[in-house]
């Protein structure tokens, strides 16, 4: 096999389209490399491609609806090629059978590359001159539609390499996903929300138009089912239990002899998998994959939950709820592939590119391990018949909120987070949970500590620089507090910004934010407060009342730092979103420092954090049954030198046993359980974190010492 990549790399960098073709092409020939000219022929099912014909309609496509019709005098490789690489399109002709594929031995796989070599050197000849009107945007489209077929062929070559006695190996070194814990379940506010397409950068005509739609408060699982779970599916009797499934899920189940998984085989070793790196022992703790919508939804059936709509894992994964995005499995939707309101298809031959499949399908979020770098996005609506089971497939679970009037702390947030922090090999408890009442009269109490340094130097610094930030503030803006509390420190930005017509402060404390709005209300009669009652962490939409405002967010005080860089990256990813594109966003930070003045700011001498710290444990005692002895647990506070963060926990004095909430947990003598982090940065390290998630420094402020930082990002 010959391959162009070599000779295209070496030439000079003319376009930016140029290269992305080179690149994404090359990536097909790399795929193809560990295959032989056997491997490439076969069509295991009527479903799957021979790797032969995805290399050859790939080229196809640019071929017809780019070089055709764009390229004075074109002559076509081979007029037959028309006819045998054609996919689905009508308006084009006729085609050689779909399920007939695997019967082409000719063209040889020789001459199909030499195909794409004679097609690659017209389309370098076309991207290096200045190209033809609406021709940029089929090429974007022809470079996607590559991505998707490289997808495809992993695809059809493991459903291939699982149908042969030998099992062979594709490629040894293929990266595995990832094991890990099991999925928490995360709660998300209903109302009005907009999905789809934004309009900027490329999308396929089927994720838009953007449009509003209204949502239940629902829960959704961070994380992908594990192969653990649909094991214990498997052995309550999952498949043979006829009320888990739908009417035709349960047909298609008794009709194949459904009893796991595509590629699962049990033998004399146990429970086993087929994957690209051939077979391998079943990972309990790796997501499940390559199951059908049927068996998704039975499963969710039996773990008394549900599949999620399409338009709730858009606003999750827009709202930073989600891991296991789009790096594990697609994950499938219990809503029908249907056109969105006011879509309409393109009347061209590319216009069968997806609207002519809405009918008899099921939509899947997210994407794939196999799935190219970059094709990706949290608004790709991804289809298949709800029987299908041979892509890369998995699922997350989503449930209804709880009904306004049912009280059940054990099975509220706080109560499952708990459970799962004391569940795990090292204990651990979200900070978030440290803000009772008790809990804010303590911080703030804390704050005046002779030790605490943050809050004064931040208030100091603000004051010094107030009218600075202020003097980037358009007319009429909207500033948008996240996590405000008693809104202290903004009275500072609002006296040095008088334009601010509107405040947006966003708390999850109903009580904290009416006490500070009604604060405001009389000191700023002409500005207009409409508070919002919210996760900061995860808001999905700002009040009607901030439409049609530039938004500046806020978000002072350096609590970005309690987040992991995980979190703070879907933090500021999500408040991006919530700004908008002409947004800016203050955010404060703390910056690392000598331990010793660290320690002494989380462990004062008055004791004041001790007690906040051990308050978390006298909020699980009340809200969920817990019979914690505080005076069995010591406060800790230390620096953690290798991930630039404060620690807190809480150490147990004696072996002893704790019951929360009907389960009962075991504590070591000098056993930790970790309460916070508090992550301190550097001016650089800070930058690239904003720069990950989409925003750029476009200036910073540093507070004499202590030093802090306040951040001006831009969107």
């Amino acid at each position: 096999m010959t391959s162009i990549v070599s000779e295209l790399r070496d030439l000079p960098a003319i376009s930016a389209y140029l290269k992305r073709y080179q690149i994404i092409r090359g990536r097909t020939e790399s795929l193809i490399a560990p295959l032989s000219p056997e491997d490439m022929v076969v069509q295991s099912m009527p479903d799957a491609s021979p790797a032969k014909w995805h290399i050859a309609h790939t080229t196809w496509f640019f071929e017809t609806f780019v070089l055709a019709e764009n390229v004075v005098d074109y002559q076509p490789f081979d007029s037959s090629f028309g006819y045998l690489f054609n996919s689905y399109y009508e308006t084009i002709g006729p085609r050689h059978p779909r399920p007939q594929r695997g019967l082409m031995t000719r063209p040889t796989v020789d001459k199909v590359l030499d195909y794409r070599k004679h097609v690659d050197e017209h389309m370098h000849t076309l991207l290096a001159s200045e190209l033809p009107d609406g021709t940029a945007e089929l090429i974007e489209l022809g470079l996607a539609h590559e991505e998707q077929h490289q997808e495809l062929l992993l695809m059809d070559i493991l459903h291939l390499f699982s149908t042969s006695s030998l099992k062979p190996t594709y490629d040894r070194s293929w990266s595995a996903d990832l094991s890990g814990r099991r999925g928490q379940f995360k709660p998300l506010n209903g109302g009005l929300t907009e999905i789809g397409h934004q309009g900027e950068g490329f999308a396929f005509d089927n994720e838009g138009p953007r449009h509003t739609t209204y949502l239940q408060s629902f829960e959704i699982s961070d994380r992908l089912v594990t192969n653990g779970e649909w094991l214990d599916f498997m052995a309550d009797g999952g498949y043979s239990k006829a009320s888990l499934w739908l009417s035709d899920g349960w047909a298609v189940v008794q009709q194949n002899g459904w009893d796991a998984p595509l590629y699962w085989q049990h033998d004399n070793q146990g429970w086993r998998q087929m994957t690209l790196r051939g077979l391998e022992t079943i990972d309990p703790t790796a997501p499940v994959i390559s199951i059908s919508y049927y068996e998704a939804a039975a499963f969710a059936q039996w773990a008394d939950a549900r599949l999620p709509t399409e338009a709730e894992w858009e606003a999750a994964a827009e709202a930073g709820l989600l891991e296991q995005v789009d790096n594990v499995a697609w994950q499938w939707t219990q809503s029908a592939y249907t056109a969105y309101p006011g879509f309409r298809t393109a009347e061209s031959a590319v216009g069968e590119y997806n609207g002519k499949f809405m009918i008899n399908v099921m939509v899947l979020r997210g994407g794939a391990s196999i799935t190219s770098p970059g094709h990706a996005r949290s608004t790709y609506r991804n289809f298949f018949g709800p029987e299908k089971r041979w892509m890369f497939s998995g699922l997350r679970l989503a449930r209804d909120a709880r009904q306004p009037g049912a009280v059940d702390n054990h099975n509220s947030e706080f109560g499952r987070d708990v459970v799962c922090g004391l569940s795990t090999l090292v204990k651990s408890l979200p900070s978030k949970y440290f803000y009772d009442a008790a809990g804010s009269e303590l911080f703030e109490a804390i704050c005046e500590t002779a030790e605490y340094y943050p809050t004064r130097a931040e208030t100091s610094l603000l004051t010094q620089i107030a009218q600075q930030i202020a003097d980037a503030i358009p007319e009429g803006a909207a500033l948008v507090e996240f996590g405000s509390g008693a809104s202290e420190k903004t009275r500072l930005l609002l006296d040095a910004a008088p334009q601010v017509a509107l405040y947006v402060p966003i708390d999850i404390s109903a009580n904290a934010l009416e006490k500070a709005a009604a604060r405001l209300k009389k000191q700023y009669t002409q500005l207009k407060i409409v508070p919002l009652i919210d996760d900061f962490s995860r808001a999905l939409q700002l009040p009607a009342e901030a439409t049609g405002h530039t938004c500046v967010g806020f978000f002072p005080g350096s609590t970005i730092g309690n987040f992991t860089h995980e979190q703070a990256v879907r933090f500021l990813r999500s408040a991006h979103v919530l700004l908008g594109n002409e947004a800016h966003f203050i955010v404060g930070v703390d910056l690392v420092k000598d331990a010793d003045v660290l320690i002494a700011a989380y462990d004062d001498a008055e004791g004041v954090t001790a007690r906040f710290n051990k308050n978390l444990l006298t909020r699980i005692n009340r809200e969920l049954d817990g019979d914690f002895n505080i005076e069995d647990f010591d406060h800790l506070a230390l620096w953690n030198d290798t991930e630039n963060r404060m620690e807190m926990h809480l150490v147990s004095r004696r072996e002893q046993v704790v019951k929360v909430a009907g389960h009962t947990y075991h504590f070591s003598d000098g056993e930790r359980l970790h309460t916070e982090n508090s992550h301190k940065f550097t001016i650089d390290s800070f930058t690239k974190l904003a720069a990950h998630a989409g925003w750029s420094v476009s200036g910073y402020w540093v507070s004499e010492t202590p030093h802090v930082a306040l951040f001006n990002l831009k969107a």
